[in-house]
């Protein structure tokens, strides 16, 4: 009874201390100056100059019927045996699209979405207020960051100002300006809703801004403006199940759009650094051995590259580049990949949760090289039983078409509702590394087990889908 009474009041006591914190009460609501009754809101001085610088595009592109082009086709032979059939054999036919594009120099450079002018035959530009078309040129096209340039032959066009979109806030009142639906110029309001998006699975450099402005098939290409006019983004994608308007769309903050337009306009192409790493996010099982700093954990580095040259090794945290803080891999992909071929940078990594500093000489990439990969999350476990494993032969190595320079354990079997299968090991997976141990065959896997047994450790994995870490308590 007296231990009943001694936690009643203990608890007492707990909740007395707590206090939820009140906003003071409304006392005005502000309506809009009613004696004036000639005024009213509106954004339309902000944004009408924005307006005249976003224009349509139209696309056609000439779809091939490939029995159409084989020579049999035109055989009269060929044409009297099928008779009335051959009249209904499907011929070319032209595919049209619609989108948008901004322009950004008074002398007709217009950017907009790779996606909207991809393999176009044609593109067809027309004006704001105006029925008149004009015959766009390619100037050059980044489908890694999802960016085209083109061109019109007209002079003193009304082009749109840039907007540092770093200082772009959640909350932060947008513009989208665009065609929607092939409706013509149309404006649409929203806010910024979030901010440096990635991992949406749309472009190979994301670092999206997301915004509830209402983004429609044909906005692709149009500008996103803030409440003075100036641009903040490219409109470039929507996520929906009906293929239209749910209030989650992303466009392409616009110092990437500045930095790749720049490119294009001058070179033609775009060129980007590589470093040579397949990297990943710091993991909750994995922010101890990282002191809980954030960064991009190298999980594997290619051949040849500059991170190998340079002394990279699995596991390393990068943590700044060239004196940027990294906070993820999405980061670092994206900042290594505005750098240029054989520029110069320094890497602080945490290694054995000491700092080093490392300097290397950016090589470029191409399409065969990714500069970062970004692995998924772990689960932590106690122990690896229900794992079987076996050396990698050269019989194996054919069987499961692992690649030559790809070595370690095969992981042949997993127990179900095992500790190994909990932890996400599969079979066919290939470990290639415990902590600093590198693993080659069966008897270097026992011995990192052992040597680490009771610890906690680090183990890379190749899977079918790519390189992971797994974390074993």
């Amino acid at each position: 009874m007296k231990k009943t009474m001694f936690l009643s009041i203990a608890l007492a006591g707990v909740l007395a201390a707590f206090e939820i914190q009140s906003m003071p009460d409304v006392t005005e609501r502000i309506s809009p100056d009613s004696s004036k009754s000639n005024s009213v809101y509106s954004y339309h001085n902000s944004i009408k100059e924005a307006t005249q610088a976003v224009v349509n595009i139209s696309t056609q592109k000439k779809i091939k019927n490939a029995l159409q082009n084989n020579p049999m086709f035109n055989d009269p032979f060929f044409q009297q045996f099928f008779g009335d059939l051959y009249n209904q054999i499907p011929k070319d036919r032209i595919e049209r699209a619609l989108g948008s594009g901004v322009i950004v120099s008074s002398d007709g450079y217009i950017v907009t979405n790779n996606h909207v002018i991809d393999g176009a035959d044609k593109i067809v530009v027309t004006l704001p207020n105006s029925t008149k078309e004009y015959n766009a040129t390619l100037v050059g096209t980044d489908p890694d960051s999802d960016l085209a340039v083109i061109r019109i032959d007209k002079q003193d066009l009304p082009f749109i100002k840039f907007a540092n979109s770093s200082n772009v806030l959640v909350g932060d009142v947008v513009f989208a300006i665009g065609n929607p639906f092939g409706v013509g110029e149309t404006v649409t309001q929203g806010i910024i809703s979030a901010l440096n998006k990635n991992g949406i699975g749309i472009n190979n450099y994301e670092n999206f801004l997301q915004t509830d402005t209402s983004i429609n098939p044909g906005n692709s290409g149009g500008a996103l403006i803030d409440t003075r006019g100036a641009l903040v983004g490219i409109n470039t994608a929507i996520i929906s199940r009906s293929g239209g308007n749910i209030g989650i769309g992303f466009a392409i903050p616009s110092e990437m759009v500045k930095s790749v337009v720049s490119q294009l306009i001058k070179d033609g192409k775009i060129e980007r650094g590589y470093l040579g790493v397949g990297i990943q996010d710091v993991s909750n099982d994995l922010r101890d051995s990282y002191n809980g700093l954030e960064g991009a954990v190298v999980i594997s580095i290619e051949k040849d590259s500059p991170a190998k040259k340079a002394g990279l090794m699995v596991w390393d945290l990068i943590t700044e580049v060239n004196g940027k803080k990294i906070k993820d891999s999405a980061d670092l992909k994206n900042y290594i990949g505005t750098l240029k071929p054989n520029t110069e940078v320094t890497l602080k990594i945490l290694r054995d949760k000491k700092e080093e500093t490392i300097t290397l000489k950016l090589a470029e990439r191409n399409k065969n090289k990714k500069s970062a990969s970004v692995s998924t999350k772990s689960d932590d476990q106690s122990d690896l039983k229900g794992l079987r494993v076996e050396t990698i032969t050269q019989a194996i190595r054919q069987q499961y078409r692992i690649a030559n320079d790809i070595n370690g354990v095969l992981v042949t079997s997993v127990a179900d509702d095992s500790p190994a299968q909990e932890a996400g090991f599969n079979p066919g997976d290939v470990i290639s590394q415990i902590e600093n141990i590198t693993i080659k065959d069966t008897n270097d896997f026992s011995n990192a087990l052992n040597k680490f047994r009771g610890k906690t450790k680090r183990i890379l994995v190749y899977t079918k889908n790519g390189v992971k870490t797994i974390v074993v308590k």
